[in-house]
């Protein structure tokens, strides 16, 4: 379809969100007519979501701003199967104190990009599936729900044959993670009047799966939308970097960390990770995209302060796009740059450079903090080091009373005693 009728489509058509959906005339004319309730299922597999779930959230964030109303369906009830898409192996059993604190842990991040407060058109809803799922009386769900699904249909979806290909063992309580995503739907359609689930393109089995049910249960026509699974231009996935997870809570990943990750984005990605995870207006877009030579990196800051800004608030996107500037234009040592504490009698005895950079996660071995030591990648107090062997002692404490190690231009960490 080249036009949509729908404020959303539109908005998600020309941002590059949209990568398949069910009946898309259908969807948009609803859409367009009345304000529809939406959702979006998210496993409380850590106590935080990361940066890979971002479009997601983002999708929620412009059905509200369309004037639609949003549901973030946190997995209280199937967070203790596990989804198996396209997983190599099992998931780790959860027990319901650790999906709960995974829950309330999550929950922090959602306000910054939903307004849960009751407006006009009703706030987004956060809604935990154990509400309906936790109580189910096993035989009457089998009776009621179970006998709509074929296990012929269900062993051919992609995301079953990967593992069945790979001769992984796929087991039965896992495999009933399709049934009870499905019947999230039909459930939230029952209670909330819900139209429409949307997710990563990974889920479109599931998600039409809940589609069919809700036909066979007498639920109104329900749509499915799904966004591209993204990866960086080099094929990197999103959300995870040099140092794991790029975590959405404060608590996991600091700002500056956060924001640093943003301004590293690859030149070919800058236009459109700011027409996903901006707000910006397109005309704003494809100014700053058109920018060519070293003004891309212009670009690339304004992409890390206006994501930062969203998540963690315009003054801390600001504070750590002025202590990159300080640390890198004028080389000055920043309090805002993330800091470990060591033992003061641990420096005045000499801690290993490739055990503390790797303590300071610089380096995710000994192994690789020597490969980057002979690459010339390391400095201490802005110093090349070129012997792996070399040991941090107070010694090294500058003015500031502190070590600054740096791993490349980008990244540093300040050792600060105890």
């Amino acid at each position: 379809m080249s036009a949509f009728k729908s404020d959303f489509l539109r908005t998600l058509s020309e941002r590059g969100f949209i990568h398949q959906m069910s009946d898309e005339t259908g969807l948009d004319e609803l859409l367009a007519r009345e304000s529809v309730t939406a959702y979006i299922g998210f496993d409380p597999t850590a106590p935080s979501l990361h940066a890979g779930g971002l479009i997601q959230i983002m999708m929620l964030h412009w059905f509200q701003a369309t004037g639609h109303q949003p549901i973030s369906l946190m997995g209280g009830g199937t967070g203790m199967v596990g989804d198996p898409s396209f997983k190599e192996e099992a998931r780790k059993l959860m027990t319901v104190e650790m999906i709960e604190d995974n829950i309330a842990s999550i929950k922090r991040c959602f306000s910054n990009y939903l307004n849960y407060e009751a407006g006009p058109k009703g706030g987004a809803l956060m809604i935990n599936n154990a509400e309906w799922l936790r109580d189910l009386n096993y035989l009457e769900f089998l009776r009621d729900v179970g006998r709509h699904f074929s296990v012929n249909r269900m062993l051919s979806f992609d995301s079953v044959k990967t593992r069945l290909d790979r001769e992984q063992s796929l087991s039965f309580l896992e495999f009933n993670y399709m049934i009870l995503q499905a019947y999230d739907f039909v459930e939230l359609n029952r209670r909330y009047g819900c139209r429409l689930q949307m997710g990563g393109s990974d889920q479109w089995g599931n998600i039409i799966n809940g589609i069919d049910l809700g036909h066979r249960m007498g639920t109104p026509q329900l749509y499915a939308l799904t966004s591209p699974l993204l990866t960086t231009s080099s094929g990197a996935k999103m959300g995870k970097s040099v140092n794991g997870a790029v975590w959405l809570n404060a608590d996991m990943l600091s700002a500056y960390d956060f924001w640093q990750y943003w301004r590293n984005t690859e030149d070919a990605d800058v236009e459109r990770f700011l027409k996903l995870y901006t707000t910006m207006p397109m005309d704003e877009i494809k100014r700053l995209a058109a920018l060519g030579g070293s003004e891309v990196n212009e670009a690339k800051k304004i992409l890390a302060t206006e994501i930062t800004a969203i998540l963690h608030g315009r003054a801390a996107a600001d504070e750590a796009a002025e202590t990159a500037r300080k640390t890198f234009e004028e080389g000055a040592i920043s309090e805002n740059l993330p800091t470990i504490q060591v033992e003061a009698g641990e420096l005045d005895a000499g801690i290993g450079l490739l055990a503390l950079f790797v303590r300071a996660g610089l380096a995710g071995s000994n192994g690789e903090a020597r490969r980057h030591v002979q690459g010339g990648a390391i400095r201490v107090n802005d110093t090349p080091v070129s012997d792996d062997k070399t040991l941090i002692t107070a010694d090294h404490l500058n003015a500031d009373g502190v070590v600054k190690l740096s791993m490349g231009k980008k990244k540093h960490v300040l050792v600060r005693p105890a």
